[in-house]
């Protein structure tokens, strides 16, 4: 499995899962139907739809542990770099967050 190198030459660790997703789709030649039809082929779970791997894509959702696997056995990217990547969004998110308890003006 190959590492995925953004035009800026820092690791896809440093990317969140979105873009990794991406970048190794589009380095497939996938369009995100192909992809969505390709992961519900291989894991056997046809609930997966274009729809969500554009939610995948843009940080609105991040994929689980279950898909991730998929991912990485499709898109032919290591399972540690959609790991590191999915943290990355998740910290991400974290950090967008309201923070509770906090007084509004």
């Amino acid at each position: 499995m190959q590492t995925i190198v953004p035009r800026n030459g820092s690791a896809a660790t440093d990317a969140h899962v979105g873009a990794v997703i991406r970048r190794a789709r589009s380095r497939l030649g996938y369009s995100q139907y192909g992809i969505a039809d390709e992961l519900a082929r291989v894991s056997g779970n046809g609930s997966l739809t274009r729809d969500e791997v554009a939610r995948w894509e843009r940080g609105k959702r991040i994929p689980g542990p279950y898909w991730r696997q998929w991912i990485s056995e499709v898109l032919e990217v290591r399972s540690s770099e959609l790991e590191a990547a999915a943290r990355q969004a998740r910290r991400a998110r974290a950090a967008r967050a309201p923070r509770s308890g906090r007084a509004r003006p």
